[in-house]
């Protein structure tokens, strides 16, 4: 069962510390100082369950991206469809002011832990053909898994750092002999590792093994790392056509589909579903969930203090970090007549949990208002309601023209109704890196790159008629002559909002600087170096060779 894999994932605690001592990499200071941590020994690797448990230390290092504050902040903050919402934190990542530099303490922590998942990785794969007691099977699948992790660390770095060090092989003795990688390098290793785990993995997760590395995981993340590739400095003529297969495969060759409602997706408690391609496994034992899914507190607005409310574990803890722009409401969203994923990505009401008579603050179409247990309290229309109609109404309407930065829409995706109580910060849930609505984005992108519009034109219309409302489906559709980049541009914006993908998006087509300043006011900072992340500074004072990014 699921629950099982979760569990398995998650219990690897100790070999992952020993990975952050005994497999000591560039992450490690120049002299290492190491702290007994735990009584495993460095042969324990070089058993059959001593190398099982090193790739499981090797996915944990996932949830360093995924689900967490880290991910969120690097993928959401500082683009056209975010701003930032009142919390305090790190609001300088959407500023783009002098304070986002080489201390900060996000760069630090996705470089060391990307790193010591990565030299876990190469310890699987150097050590796995000396283990003894495997079956050609495992062993092979076991390092295909390895070299698919270490295949998207490198990715997710060297879209963000640009030239990094590429290590291949095991580090056991801590060392500051590094130097940058040239960008065209990395991908190189990156598509060779993908390319050897491709025809070894398994078509898919067997029930009891649910979060393994599959085949189609693995030709997703090829497809999108040879369309990223196109438009940086390694580019090839051929990218977008080596893209294509890889994505029609995901879509054709195995048992994922679309589901009916796009509301279902990410719907609490069907985390498991015919969408998913990968997830990062996540579960509800705090002493193991490696810190915990926490995407659910960012992008909720302020309704714990409205009148008729308080704070649940339903409405979820309300970091109100996360604002979206009005070029998300008024032109991603714009059509919520035919298109369904507006209603469906953002909460519009607020049932009351805290019943009484009380002042209006918000709306002041009306005086008070007086709530019974499960009343309307807060209704978000997500148009502007005449203040008549809104006099008539029993409960507050909260408006566009009344948003701040405490009050605003929040995002349903991520929310998780599961937590122990309402303070808690360590969430459950798996979270969906990979999923087969964005394996389509991928390909009509790909297909349009190469000229071949007409079929842009169809896989972008399977993405559409389905966000339709039911009867809706042929004004969704589009015609070739709609079929255009400012297309793909917005439809993943609808599709994806909130999933870790738009500054990675606006950089890889290289309006990241123009589609931020006209339409995210706050980010007054930006200029042209912040198209890469700064180098931590603790890797700068590792390896004096090791320059630091342009700017910082």
């Amino acid at each position: 069962m699921k629950s099982n894999i979760i569990r398995q994932f998650s219990n690897y605690s100790r070999i992952g510390m020993m990975g952050a001592a005994l497999f000591a990499t560039v992450s490690c200071e120049g002299i290492l100082e190491e702290d007994v941590v735990s009584n495993i020994g460095n042969d324990y690797l070089n058993t059959p369950s001593g190398l099982n448990d090193g790739l499981h230390a090797a996915y944990s290092s996932l949830r360093s991206w995924y689900g967490t504050e880290r991910g969120n902040n690097f993928t959401v903050f500082g683009t056209d469809t975010y701003t930032n919402g009142a919390d305090g934190s790190f609001k300088y990542m959407n500023f783009y002011t002098s304070d986002f530099d080489s201390q900060n303490s996000h760069v630090r922590e996705i470089w060391d832990q990307f790193y010591q998942g990565i030299n876990t990785c190469n310890a699987v794969i150097d050590r796995a053909p000396e283990v003894e007691g495997l079956s050609e099977t495992v062993r092979n699948q076991r390092v295909a898994e390895a070299k698919f992790i270490r295949a998207h660390h490198y990715f997710i770095l060297v879209q963000l750092f640009g030239p990094i060090d590429l290590q291949l092989t095991e580090s056991v003795i801590p060392s500051n002999e590094v130097s940058r990688t040239a960008v065209p390098e990395i991908y190189a290793a990156i598509i060779q590792d993908l390319e050897d785990a491709i025809p070894v993995l398994e078509a898919s997760s067997q029930s009891d093994d649910y979060g393994r590395a599959t085949r189609p995981a693995a030709e997703h993340l090829l497809g999108k790392v040879y369309i990223t590739k196109a438009t940086s400095e390694a580019a090839a003529s051929d990218d977008y056509a080596k893209a294509e297969p890889l994505l029609q495969n995901v879509i054709n060759d195995y048992e994922f589909q679309l589901l009916e409602n796009f509301g279902d997706i990410h719907a609490f408690g069907n985390e498991v579903n015919d969408e998913v391609v990968f997830s990062v496994q996540y579960g509800r034992n705090p002493l193991t969930n490696g810190g915990g899914n926490n995407s659910h507190v960012f992008f909720l607005m302020e309704y714990d203090v409205q009148p008729g409310m308080r704070r649940d574990t339903q409405n979820g803890r309300p970091f109100k970090r996360y604002r979206p722009t009005t070029y998300t409401y008024n032109v991603i969203f714009a059509d919520r007549e035919n298109d369904s994923r507006y209603f469906n990505t953002f909460l519009d009401v607020y049932y009351s949990n805290n019943p009484g008579t009380y002042n209006t603050n918000f709306d002041q179409s009306k005086d008070q208002v007086t709530f019974a247990a499960g009343d309307t309290a807060i209704y978000i229309p997500g148009y502007e309601m005449p203040e008549a109609e809104r006099a008539q109404k029993p409960y507050q309407v909260l408006v566009p023209s009344a948003y701040t930065e405490r009050l605003f829409t929040s995002l349903r995706k991520h929310m998780d109704p599961g937590r122990a109580d309402l303070t808690q910060f360590q969430g459950g849930r798996d979270y969906i890196a990979f999923r087969l609505g964005e394996t389509y984005l991928l390909l009509a992108e790909a297909q349009l790159m190469q000229g071949k519009v007409a079929e842009a034109t169809e896989t972008v219309n399977v993405i559409r008629r389905r966000a339709a409302f039911p009867g809706k489906e042929a004004q969704m559709e589009i015609t070739a002559s709609e079929m255009d980049m400012e297309m793909i541009i917005e439809e993943r914006a609808r599709e994806l909002l909130g999933e870790q993908q738009r500054w990675l998006d606006l950089k890889r087509w290289g309006i990241l600087l123009e589609r931020v300043r006209a339409h995210n006011p706050q980010a007054t900072g930006l200029q042209d170096f912040h198209l890469l992340r700064p180098i931590p500074q603790n890797q700068i004072d590792r390896a004096e060779s090791f320059s630091q990014n342009p700017g910082y």
